[in-house]
């Protein structure tokens, strides 16, 4: 559906600190994984050239609440749900579980935040300045429904 995006990722090694737990930073890029493959999902990029602008989706808030330690090896699930399609801007909520095989499968390991804006850049180089999202990116982006939300915050205890 084009409101989540699921996907998959293995903890690799140079993710670990000495006593191999995922550093809390790669949560932040395994959500920024996930959102670049949703958009691919779509037939989109996250750097989309058109209209005289190279679009691109810098981010203006992003956090995370961590429950669970991950470890060097165990899969882990992504779950991003679209929170928000703005004129300008999107908000998503990201889910992180654990997979079967590696013990508590399913059982939340982290929950995540991100809020990107749409802004644009000449070719070339230049300054960036938030922009519309195009109308048919805003189209194919769907948000999420009201219970869907609801039940993950609910499930996630926020």
């Amino acid at each position: 559906m084009p409101y989540e995006f699921k996907m998959t990722r293995r903890v690799e090694f140079a993710e670990t600190d000495m006593a191999g737990i995922m550093h809390f930073s790669n949560f932040f890029r395994f959500m920024e994984s996930a959102e670049h493959a949703f958009f691919r999902s779509l037939g989109y990029s996250v750097h989309e050239a058109g209209e005289g602008l190279v679009l691109g989706w810098p981010r203006v808030q992003a956090s995370c609440d961590y429950r669970a330690p991950l470890r060097f090896e165990e899969e882990v699930e992504i779950h991003l749900l679209v929170e928000r399609v703005g004129n300008r801007s999107i908000s998503y909520q990201c889910v992180f579980r654990k997979r079967a095989g590696d013990g508590g499968a399913g059982a939340l390991v982290a929950r995540g935040q991100l809020k990107v804006v749409c802004a644009g850049m000449k070719p070339g180089g230049g300054g960036m300045a938030s922009c519309a999202i195009p109308d048919e990116m805003r189209e194919a982006i769907q948000v999420a429904p009201p219970e869907v939300l609801a039940e993950n915050r609910l499930a996630h205890g926020t």
